[in-house]
C-alpha cells in the first residue's frame, strides 16, 4: 500500500511491486459537481443538471458526467506514478454516478517490466455499494 500524500515524489521503481495499491481517493458526487463541472467542460447535456429533463427522458434523476469519474481516477493514478510518468490512460465507463454517491479510486500494480522500468496498472472507481462506475487501465515508466 502507498503511503504517501498526494503531491509527494512517486515511488522508484525498484520499490513497486505487482499487488501494490495507490491511495485511494473519495469523493461524494453533488449537484454543484455537475454544475460546475459543466461549466467547466462546456457539456451543457440537460441529462448532467436539468431534473425535470433527466425525468422526462426515463431517468430517476441527473447523473454525472463520465468524464468527472475519470478525471477522479486520473488524479490517482497520477498522485501514485506521477504525472510526467504516465504514458497510457484508457477507461470503460460501466455505469452512471448519481448524486450522493460517494465516489473511491481503485489503482493496483498489475505488471512490472525492468527492462522498460514500465508499470502497468489495473483501476476503477466504484461507489459505496462495491458497483464499478468506471473500469480501466495504465501505464507508466517510473524511474530508478
Amino acid at each position: 500500500m502507498d503511503d504517501r500524500t498526494p503531491g509527494e515524489r512517486p515511488h522508484v521503481f525498484e520499490s513497486i511491486a505487482v499487488g501494490d495499491e495507490g491511495p485511494p481517493r473519495s469523493h461524494t458526487l453533488t449537484r454543484t459537481d455537475l454544475v460546475m463541472y459543466a461549466g467547466a467542460s462546456g457539456d451543457f447535456n440537460p441529462m448532467h443538471t436539468d431534473e425535470v429533463a433527466a425525468r422526462a427522458a426515463g431517468l430517476p434523476s441527473v447523473f454525472g458526467h463520465g468524464m468527472f469519474t475519470a478525471g477522479l481516477l486520473a488524479t490517482a493514478i497520477t498522485d501514485f506514478v506521477g504525472i510526467a510518468n504516465l504514458t497510457a490512460y484508457r477507461v470503460r465507463f460501466t455505469r452512471q454516478t448519481w448524486p450522493g454517491e460517494t465516489l473511491t479510486t481503485r489503482v493496483t500494480v498489475a505488471a512490472v517490466d525492468p527492462a522498460t522500468h514500465t508499470v502497468s496498472l489495473d483501476c476503477a472507481v466504484t461507489n459505496q455499494e462495491g458497483e464499478t462506475k468506471v473500469a480501466g487501465e495504465a501505464t507508466a515508466v517510473v524511474s530508478r
